[in-house]
């Protein structure tokens, strides 16, 4: 019974828990980019190198024949890949950079002066009273 209760404090931690929430929230955001990516930059893009499909770009190493399958070098999956990757990292950094906006840094407190030292006090005391 023990072991059952330390996993459930631990399971309901906050950190455990945000963390879920971001992995469930980043896997959704994902897929919001790679559709952004796949259906609004990617044929934008493709139409202003000529008309090109990323995607379908691929280096031909072998052609298929009856028994062997077609070998290819498939480059333009990559670029869509990087493409998200990319798209994904700055959609990233703009979040960061604007939520470490809004976090208030704390006014700096003046700290009181430290207190003079005993000793200080009764040597400064003579001094005066030997100036005297």
């Amino acid at each position: 019974m023990k072991m059952i209760d330390e996993f459930k404090a631990f399971a309901l931690k906050g950190n455990v828990v945000d963390l879920a929430v971001g992995v469930i929230i980043g896997g959704a955001f994902g897929k919001i980019v790679s559709s952004f990516v796949n259906d609004l930059v990617m044929p934008l893009l493709g139409l202003l190198v000529g008309g090109v499909h990323f995607g379908d770009l691929k280096l031909v190493l072998r052609e298929a024949t009856e028994t062997t399958p077609l070998l290819s070098f498939n480059y333009g999956s990559f670029l869509q890949v990087v493409f998200d990757f990319t798209i994904v990292a700055w959609a990233v950094f703009i979040a960061i950079k604007a939520l470490s906006s809004l976090k208030r840094q704390p006014a700096p407190v003046d700290a009181p002066p430290a207190p003079t030292p005993e000793d200080i006090v009764l040597l400064r005391e003579i001094r005066d009273s030997l100036k005297k």
